[in-house]
């Protein structure tokens, strides 16, 4: 197929499926036709709900000739395996944070999708977003000079208090570096580049943790991961990063902010897909706040961006090769932290180009 909208299957109907399914179907050049979930019961409820005409099983729905790219929102246990059968079905792909488990899964993914000519795409696309992307043109632009130094940090006391079934976040895999560090790295690959090297510091505060509300209160259950990681990211020709991912932490914190020759911008949270942005000069006595251009659509702005080049035979921004990278600065400070030492980072790309200006979401364009 090359022109029209491009047909899209999601494949698991958890509850960001309909995060993805709102805004999807709202955007004329896409076209949700099939909803696939191992519960065949909740993707037919999922696809009603949506208006999607068609629902099954994985194996239904890459039959399916209309289906260009699959969606891929399962479990991150499942991320390869269900990006493998969907490239060798012949479909595009794009998945949900991280790629996959490791880099050997990663990279038999991207090894599968370039033998065949197919894309493979990646969450998060918040840098997407009006937020960030008003930050890339900022920094462009010479408002803050050359950047020098980055600090980013999430941290609290993690959502076993109040998430129902809080034990995935504790489990290899997750942890506070792989459930929310990828809305950071990402964020600040795409603003400054790829990552040359890093070193790191983890900790494990506790060896259990406690259930905090739900059916399952009070339910001990046990911590196999880091649960503070202190993260340092060499960005070569530009700044060093220093970044925490706590779950141990009483303070509550989302930050990123660059500083630069001329100043210093304070970033929205990467986990969202708006402002606000602010800057300061060197010798302003404090922030202030700076517009925004660019979409708040929300998460499916990367599939759109996906469905979008393929038509155009252009790059995409939020790609196989940038999540690939991220999952390999997090196995990278994993291994850091073990070792006490650097890691070279083997990955690199081209850091992702803005979108354009005006570029609209809502808009037909195929």
């Amino acid at each position: 197929m090359s022109n029209g909208p491009v047909g899209v299957a999601l494949v698991g109907a958890g509850v960001i499926s309909g995060q993805y399914l709102r805004n999807l179907t709202a955007f004329p050049d896409v076209r949700v036709v099939a909803v696939a979930d191992i519960d065949t019961d909740r993707a037919e409820a999922v696809a009603r709900e949506h208006d999607v005409p068609t629902s099954g099983t994985l194996g239904a729905v890459l039959a399916l000739p209309e289906v260009e790219i699959v969606v891929n929102l399962t479990i991150p246990s499942a991320h390869a395996a269900v990006a493998l059968e969907s490239l060798r079905a012949g479909k595009h792909v794009y998945g949900e944070k991280p790629l996959a488990m490791d880099m050997d899964e990663a990279a038999k993914v991207m090894a599968e999708a370039a033998g065949r000519g197919l894309r493979v795409g990646g969450a998060p696309d918040t840098f997407l977003g009006a937020g960030l992307q008003s930050t890339l043109h900022a920094l462009r632009s010479g408002l803050v000079g050359e950047p020098v130094a980055v600090t980013a940090a999430t941290q609290s006391l993690g959502p076993e208090s109040w998430h129902p079934n809080p034990e995935f976040f504790y489990q290899p895999g997750a942890g506070p570096l792989f459930d929310l560090g990828p809305y950071y790295l990402t964020a600040l690959v795409s603003l400054l580049g790829p990552v040359v090297r890093v070193a790191a510091g983890t900790r494990r505060a506790r060896d259990e943790r406690v259930v905090g509300s739900g059916p399952k209160e009070g339910t001990v259950f046990p911590v196999d991961v880091p649960t503070h990681v202190n993260a340092l990211l060499d960005f070569p020709g530009t700044a060093t990063a220093t970044a925490t991912f706590s779950f141990d932490s009483a303070v509550n914190r989302r930050m990123i902010e660059i500083i630069g020759t001329e100043g210093a911008l304070s970033l929205p949270d990467p986990n969202t897909f708006d402002g606000p942005l602010l800057a300061r000069g060197l010798h302003d006595a404090d922030w202030r706040e700076l517009p925004l251009t660019g979409t708040t659509a929300g998460r499916g702005i990367g599939v759109l961006d996906l469905a979008r080049a393929i038509r155009a035979g252009a790059p995409h921004r939020a790609s196989g090769e940038l999540a690939y990278h991220v999952l390999e600065l997090m196995a990278a400070i994993t291994e850091s932290g073990e070792r006490a030492a650097f890691q070279p980072i083997a990955s690199t790309l081209a850091a992702p180009e803005p979108l354009p200006a005006g570029w609209d979401p809502y808009a037909a364009t195929l």
